[in-house]
Protein backbone atom coordinates (compact mmCIF):
# COMPACT_ATOMS: atom_id res chain seq x y z
CA UNK A 1 0.00 0.00 0.00
CA UNK A 2 2.83 2.38 0.85
CA UNK A 3 4.43 1.75 -2.54
CA UNK A 4 1.18 2.69 -4.28
CA UNK A 5 0.96 5.85 -2.21
CA UNK A 6 4.54 6.80 -3.11
CA UNK A 7 3.79 6.16 -6.80
CA UNK A 8 0.62 8.26 -6.58
CA UNK A 9 2.52 11.07 -4.87
CA UNK A 10 5.20 10.91 -7.53
CA UNK A 11 2.63 10.98 -10.33
CA UNK A 12 0.95 13.97 -8.67
CA UNK A 13 4.28 15.85 -8.47
CA UNK A 14 4.87 15.22 -12.15
CA UNK A 15 1.33 16.27 -13.06
CA UNK A 16 1.53 19.57 -11.21
CA UNK A 17 4.93 20.40 -12.68
CA UNK A 18 7.07 20.04 -9.55
CA UNK A 19 9.74 18.30 -11.60
CA UNK A 20 12.65 18.91 -9.22
CA UNK A 21 10.94 17.12 -6.32
CA UNK A 22 9.58 14.48 -8.68
CA UNK A 23 13.11 13.72 -9.89
CA UNK A 24 14.38 13.53 -6.31
CA UNK A 25 11.63 11.06 -5.39
CA UNK A 26 12.13 9.08 -8.59
CA UNK A 27 15.88 8.79 -7.97
CA UNK A 28 15.47 7.98 -4.27
CA UNK A 29 12.69 5.46 -4.77
CA UNK A 30 13.75 3.80 -8.01
CA UNK A 31 17.34 4.77 -8.81
CA UNK A 32 18.80 1.61 -7.26
CA UNK A 33 16.38 -0.61 -9.20
CA UNK A 34 17.23 1.26 -12.38
CA UNK A 35 20.96 0.79 -11.80
CA UNK A 36 20.47 -2.95 -11.11
CA UNK A 37 18.38 -3.32 -14.26
CA UNK A 38 21.05 -1.58 -16.32
CA UNK A 39 23.78 -3.72 -14.78
CA UNK A 40 21.93 -6.94 -15.53
CA UNK A 41 21.35 -5.88 -19.13
CA UNK A 42 24.82 -4.41 -19.75
CA UNK A 43 27.04 -6.50 -17.45
CA UNK A 44 29.30 -3.56 -16.59
CA UNK A 45 28.92 -1.50 -13.42
CA UNK A 46 30.39 1.73 -14.80
CA UNK A 47 28.37 1.61 -17.98
CA UNK A 48 25.23 0.72 -16.02
CA UNK A 49 25.65 3.71 -13.70
CA UNK A 50 26.19 5.98 -16.69
CA UNK A 51 23.06 4.75 -18.46
CA UNK A 52 21.03 5.00 -15.23
CA UNK A 53 22.10 8.64 -14.84
CA UNK A 54 21.18 9.30 -18.47
CA UNK A 55 17.76 7.74 -17.90
CA UNK A 56 17.14 9.89 -14.81
CA UNK A 57 18.15 13.05 -16.67
CA UNK A 58 15.94 12.07 -19.58
CA UNK A 59 13.09 11.44 -17.14
CA UNK A 60 13.44 14.98 -15.83
CA UNK A 61 13.38 16.32 -19.38
CA UNK A 62 10.43 14.06 -20.24
CA UNK A 63 8.18 14.80 -17.27
CA UNK A 64 6.12 17.19 -19.39
CA UNK A 65 5.26 14.32 -21.73
CA UNK A 66 4.49 11.77 -19.00
CA UNK A 67 1.00 10.40 -19.76
CA UNK A 68 0.50 8.37 -16.59
CA UNK A 69 0.23 5.03 -18.41
CA UNK A 70 1.66 2.60 -15.88
CA UNK A 71 3.56 3.62 -12.80
CA UNK A 72 6.41 6.15 -12.79
CA UNK A 73 8.67 3.21 -11.85
CA UNK A 74 7.64 1.30 -14.99
CA UNK A 75 8.08 4.46 -17.07
CA UNK A 76 11.61 4.98 -15.71
CA UNK A 77 12.65 1.33 -16.04
CA UNK A 78 11.24 1.22 -19.57
CA UNK A 79 13.33 4.26 -20.45
CA UNK A 80 16.41 2.65 -18.90
CA UNK A 81 15.75 -0.58 -20.77
CA UNK A 82 15.53 1.24 -24.11
CA UNK A 83 18.78 3.11 -23.38
CA UNK A 84 20.48 -0.18 -22.51
CA UNK A 85 19.21 -1.74 -25.75
CA UNK A 86 20.68 1.14 -27.75
CA UNK A 87 23.96 0.84 -25.84
CA UNK A 88 24.07 -2.92 -26.53
CA UNK A 89 23.37 -2.39 -30.23
CA UNK A 90 26.16 0.16 -30.38
CA UNK A 91 28.49 -2.21 -28.51
CA UNK A 92 27.61 -5.01 -30.92
CA UNK A 93 28.38 -2.86 -33.97
CA UNK A 94 31.70 -1.82 -32.44
CA UNK A 95 32.65 -5.40 -31.55
CA UNK A 96 31.96 -6.60 -35.08
CA UNK A 97 34.54 -4.10 -36.28
CA UNK A 98 37.16 -5.13 -33.74
CA UNK A 99 39.15 -8.29 -33.58
CA UNK A 100 38.39 -9.72 -30.17
CA UNK A 101 40.94 -11.54 -28.08
CA UNK A 102 39.35 -14.37 -26.08
CA UNK A 103 39.53 -13.79 -22.32
CA UNK A 104 41.90 -15.92 -20.26
CA UNK A 105 40.03 -18.67 -18.45
CA UNK A 106 40.32 -18.81 -14.69
CA UNK A 107 40.94 -22.10 -12.97
CA UNK A 108 38.22 -22.94 -10.45
CA UNK A 109 39.25 -22.16 -6.90
CA UNK A 110 37.86 -22.72 -3.44
CA UNK A 111 37.01 -19.07 -2.86
CA UNK A 112 33.25 -18.53 -2.48
CA UNK A 113 33.43 -15.09 -4.04
CA UNK A 114 34.99 -16.57 -7.13
CA UNK A 115 32.36 -19.31 -7.27
CA UNK A 116 29.58 -16.73 -6.98
CA UNK A 117 31.17 -14.63 -9.71
CA UNK A 118 31.38 -17.67 -11.96
CA UNK A 119 27.75 -18.55 -11.26
CA UNK A 120 26.70 -14.98 -12.01
CA UNK A 121 28.67 -15.07 -15.24
CA UNK A 122 26.93 -18.30 -16.15
CA UNK A 123 23.52 -16.71 -15.59
CA UNK A 124 24.54 -13.62 -17.59
CA UNK A 125 25.76 -15.88 -20.41
CA UNK A 126 22.47 -17.81 -20.29
CA UNK A 127 20.53 -14.53 -20.38
CA UNK A 128 22.55 -13.51 -23.44
CA UNK A 129 21.31 -16.63 -25.21
CA UNK A 130 17.68 -15.56 -24.80
CA UNK A 131 15.89 -13.38 -27.29
CA UNK A 132 16.22 -9.71 -26.28
CA UNK A 133 12.46 -9.39 -25.74
CA UNK A 134 12.44 -12.42 -23.44
CA UNK A 135 15.52 -11.21 -21.55
CA UNK A 136 13.94 -7.79 -21.01
CA UNK A 137 10.72 -9.30 -19.66
CA UNK A 138 12.65 -11.48 -17.19
CA UNK A 139 14.86 -8.65 -16.02
CA UNK A 140 11.93 -6.28 -15.54
CA UNK A 141 10.00 -8.92 -13.59
CA UNK A 142 12.69 -10.35 -11.35
CA UNK A 143 15.31 -7.60 -11.16
CA UNK A 144 13.05 -4.60 -11.61
CA UNK A 145 10.32 -6.19 -9.47
CA UNK A 146 7.59 -4.90 -11.78
CA UNK A 147 4.07 -6.28 -11.97
CA UNK A 148 2.98 -7.81 -15.26
CA UNK A 149 0.87 -4.70 -15.89
CA UNK A 150 3.92 -2.48 -15.45
CA UNK A 151 6.07 -4.79 -17.58
CA UNK A 152 3.46 -4.43 -20.30
CA UNK A 153 3.58 -0.65 -19.97
CA UNK A 154 7.38 -0.62 -20.06
CA UNK A 155 7.53 -2.87 -23.13
CA UNK A 156 4.51 -1.45 -24.95
CA UNK A 157 2.52 -4.70 -24.77
CA UNK A 158 -0.59 -5.77 -22.87
CA UNK A 159 -0.50 -7.47 -19.47
CA UNK A 160 -1.39 -10.94 -20.79
CA UNK A 161 1.41 -10.79 -23.35
CA UNK A 162 3.84 -9.66 -20.63
CA UNK A 163 2.82 -12.62 -18.50
CA UNK A 164 3.24 -15.08 -21.39
CA UNK A 165 6.56 -13.58 -22.46
CA UNK A 166 7.94 -13.77 -18.92
CA UNK A 167 6.78 -17.36 -18.48
CA UNK A 168 8.24 -18.42 -21.82
CA UNK A 169 11.53 -16.66 -21.03
CA UNK A 170 11.79 -18.32 -17.63
CA UNK A 171 11.26 -21.77 -19.19
CA UNK A 172 13.88 -21.01 -21.86
CA UNK A 173 16.35 -19.75 -19.23
CA UNK A 174 15.94 -22.97 -17.25
CA UNK A 175 16.55 -24.97 -20.43
CA UNK A 176 19.66 -22.95 -21.27
CA UNK A 177 21.03 -23.27 -17.75
CA UNK A 178 20.38 -27.03 -17.87
CA UNK A 179 22.39 -27.29 -21.12
CA UNK A 180 25.44 -25.67 -19.55
CA UNK A 181 25.66 -28.13 -16.64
Amino acid sequence: MAAESAEETLAALIARGDHRRALEQLADGHGAALARLCYVLLGDVGEAEEVAQEALLAAHDGFAGYRGEGSPRAWLLGSGRRRCARRLAKRSRRQRRLRLVPPAEHAPGPDDAFARAEAARGVRDALERLRPTDREALVLRYQGELSYRDIGAALGIDEATARKRTSRALRRLKDVLGETR
